[in-house]
């Protein structure tokens, strides 16, 4: 067994993004960023990464298996072939791209990279599971023309390092590249709000397909980054799963299955704005509270803990059995919506605070083959639990106020 190189992402990604926040604040332009929203992408981004772990090697054998029934058997390994896939694999993601905008069903797991109202090398890891799985469907059909798995795989690690740098402000307009390439000026006004770029410009880097599918706008006024009806919330389970509860309450109330139907294959706009509203104040109250000077130290280490517990678990991911590779992302991923409920000041935080200290001491019982542990931690959870003081105490030295009420 090896280490897996794709862990190096990580280090990478906070490098560069690194760089641009320093680059921002040298040019006095850190408005750009914003704490909790960088948070959040980082969660998101995170979290993809980790259950992509999962779902890598299976859609990989689907590309072999589409492989072999491929429809041209030999395509030479010569350089015009690797221009030939560039194009073809641009191409399938404009596609993807367009229709991920254009059908429910896909818009669901396409949206959470479109909520963020920044618009940075952080909101480039705003890409989910669920996006993963459906972009991975579409990319079957490059194997399956003839092209060995290998080469696909390796110009989609292009496509996904390209996209990542046209996600910044702080670079303009490039010049006779702007009609060739998709710029961050371009893909700016992807990721606007405004009327006039709405579903616009889908294109990873060439710029052709949308001026041939007629989907290109140039930016000629100063984007809004994020959504049309903004989403008011850094929780990191609401953020992943409120489209299909939204598309959920709108076929409840469409009257039929057909109607159901057409909703779910339908175009986003099909959904009534209101009831996302409808849905935040019934699932989302937020207390009136103040957040505490500790309030982002404490979420600040939560994230750097899990960033670097992400780089480790890719990178020794085939060296751990199974129970590791569970526990570990389990509490990963308890800690990014913990981290999500901290952001909204949630109540039922302090009870997750409580859910992660059990799933690690069940972890450790296994280690150590010991069920006194479990029991002791199990013993003091519950005394601990219900003494009103120290859930007091933990709500006033995060947010400042008591939401025990």
């Amino acid at each position: 067994m090896t280490l897996n190189p794709v862990a190096f992402i990580v280090p990478a990604f906070l490098l560069f993004a690194g760089i641009e926040y320093l680059i921002a604040k040298q040019i006095k332009k850190q408005h750009l960023f914003n704490y909790e929203a960088s948070i959040a992408n980082i969660s998101v981004g995170m979290a993809e990464r980790l259950l992509n772990l999962f779902i890598t090697g299976a859609f990989y054998s689907l590309y072999e298996w589409a492989y072999q029934h491929r429809m041209v058997t030999n395509i030479p390994d010569v350089w015009w072939v690797w221009g030939l896939l560039l194009l073809i694999t641009d191409m399938v993601w404009y596609w993807y791209h367009r229709l991920g905008h254009e059908i429910n069903l896909f818009w669901g797991a396409h949206i959470v990279h479109h909520q963020s109202e920044e618009f940075n090398y952080t909101v480039s890891a705003r890409i989910t599971t669920l996006q993963a799985i459906v972009r991975n469907s579409f990319w079957l059909i490059i194997p399956w023309i003839g092209f060995h798995p290998h080469m696909v795989v390796a110009i989609l690690v292009l496509h996904g390092t390209y996209s990542f740098f046209t996600h910044t402000q702080l670079i303009d307009k490039l010049g006779w590249l702007e009609k060739i390439l998709i710029t961050p000026s371009h893909h700016g006004v992807h990721h606007a709000s405004n009327s006039k770029y709405l579903d616009k410009n889908y294109g990873d880097i060439f710029v052709f397909w949308d001026k041939l599918f007629g989907t290109f706008q140039a930016e000629d006024e100063k984007p809004v980054y994020g959504l049309v009806h903004p989403l008011h919330s850094k929780s990191f389970l609401w953020q992943h799963f409120h489209f299909y509860l939204e598309m959920t309450v709108a076929c409840m109330r469409s009257g039929g299955f057909r109607q159901s139907m057409k909703i779910i294959f339908g175009k986003p706009d099909m959904i009534d704005p209101a009831i996302r509203k409808y849905l935040e104040y019934k699932i989302l109250q937020r207390p009136a509270s103040k957040k505490t000077l500790w309030f982002r130290p404490y979420l600040t280490v939560q994230i750097g803990v899990c960033l670097v517990s992400t780089f480790l678990y890719i990178l020794f991911y085939w060296f751990f059995t199974p129970s590791n590779l569970f526990f570990i992302l389990l509490l990963i991923l308890i800690t990014l919506i913990n981290c999500g409920a901290i952001m909204e000041q949630q109540r039922w935080v302090y009870q997750m605070e409580w859910v992660r200290g059990l799933v690690a001491i069940i972890y450790v019982s296994i280690i150590f083959n010991s069920l006194f542990i479990l029991i002791a931690y199990a013993a003091m959870a519950l005394y601990l639990t219900n003494m009103d003081s120290l859930q007091q105490k933990y709500f006033r030295y995060v947010f400042g106020s008591d939401l025990t009420a």
